[in-house]
């Protein structure tokens, strides 16, 4: 029987290339629903080549676009809406859900997903960065697997697999520094969204790209690795590897440290996501050692505040993170749209923690409303 899957976020970045896999191995993988936020011709044209059960478009206001464009293949239906969204994935055939949305919007359907006892393979950093008390509880109580995606977690994951109840004496992040690791705070403060979005060594969607740039990404990442891996945030050290090759290590309490390398492609942690415990072929180039150096540096806070940010927000516990997310989304698209500076990103985000109200123990209502409250702080505060 091939596995059923629901790719949330199938024209972005992971999803692209998740649907690569699909197509290489055919006989392993078949695509239940895909869904986009508003890119109607990509969704539409995945679907053709694809032929899910179903396709929603979170955007309402692109239903008719996409429902026209797929008017030919009566097969496929077509839904719109963050309700759909949260349906889709409950669907009784899927066996695993991939939850690439970006943002917040990923948290809704990955709740849905988990209480539906889908499998998650979790590309969404948001989801366990906003709520990572309430999804871990959800999943041991509905027994549901959470598979990471992200790079540096899936390594981690690769390192500890195997390890039984061996003690993690320490987790090695690694991070690559993005386009302004070797920048003064002078040089930061007049780079723009085209400057931080050439990223050295990976390709990635926007909004993470200048999330890396600020650092603000490995932040999210130390947050996702205590819930995933329950580890306290003082186990777990970032290191700045330029050459994005060690993906993450492990430290165990004998002090052996076990790392997964590999070029710095998304395709492989993906597909060990769909095929754990398996490995299969994977037909992307091999990682050759004798090319570069490995270099590893640590971590400048005093440059890339928005990492002691994330480290703030982990041990205030809460719904301190949320906050955390919801200023950084307000400026990061601010940043993009001209209308905020790059060090100014940080300054906003450390005041809405100041400001928003803190609760130590939230619901998942009080949740959305801490994010409701932290956005319109932040956006306040740039307008």
């Amino acid at each position: 029987m091939k596995k059923q899957l629901c790719i949330l976020g199938s024209t972005g970045s992971i999803g692209t290339q998740a649907l690569d896999i699909v197509a290489a191995h055919a006989d392993r993988y078949e695509v239940y629903a895909l869904t986009a936020n508003t890119n109607v011709e990509l969704l539409s044209k995945q679907a053709r080549r694809f032929r899910p059960a179903a396709v929603v478009i979170a955007d309402e206001q692109c239903y008719e676009a996409l429902k026209a464009s797929l008017a030919d293949c009566p097969d496929i239906k077509v839904y719109a809406g963050s309700k759909a969204l949260d349906d889709i994935v409950q669907a009784e055939p899927i066996d695993m859900v991939l939850t690439a949305m970006v943002g917040f919007a990923g948290l809704s359907p990955t709740i849905h997903a988990i209480k539906s006892g889908k499998t998650i393979a979790l590309a969404n950093k948001e989801t366990l960065v906003v709520a990572g008390q309430l999804i871990v509880d959800l999943a041991l109580k509905h027994r549901t697997p959470i598979l990471p995606v992200d790079s540096e977690h899936s390594a981690i994951f690769q390192s500890i697999v195997g390890e039984g109840d061996n003690e993690i004496e320490k987790i090695l992040l690694t991070a690559s520094g993005g386009p302004f690791r070797n920048h003064t705070m002078e040089q930061m403060r007049d780079v723009k969204a085209a400057d931080a979005l050439r990223h050295p060594t990976w390709t990635m969607g926007q909004k993470i790209t200048i999330d890396s740039a600020s650092m603000m990404n490995k932040g999210f990442e130390v947050i996702e690795a205590r819930w995933l891996f329950n580890v306290p945030a003082d186990k777990i050290e970032v290191l700045i590897h330029p050459q994005s090759i060690v993906h993450s290590a492990v430290q165990f309490a004998d002090g052996a440290v076990k790392a997964q390398l590999g070029i710095p492609d998304m395709h492989l942690p993906i597909q060990y996501a769909f095929s754990y415990p398996d490995r299969i072929a994977l037909q992307q180039p091999r990682l050759d050692l004798t090319q570069k150096p490995l270099e590893f540096f640590r971590p400048d806070v005093s440059r890339f505040p928005c990492l002691a940010l994330a480290y703030q927000a982990l041990q205030k516990g809460g719904n301190m993170p949320c906050v955390l997310n919801a200023a950084n989304e307000v400026v990061n698209a601010a940043f993009r749209e001209d209308r905020c500076a790059f060090l100014q990103m940080a300054d906003v985000i450390s005041r809405t923690m100041e400001k928003a109200d803190y609760i130590a123990q939230p619901t998942l209502d009080e949740l959305f409303a801490t994010d409701k409250e932290a956005r319109q702080i932040a956006n306040d505060m740039l307008s």
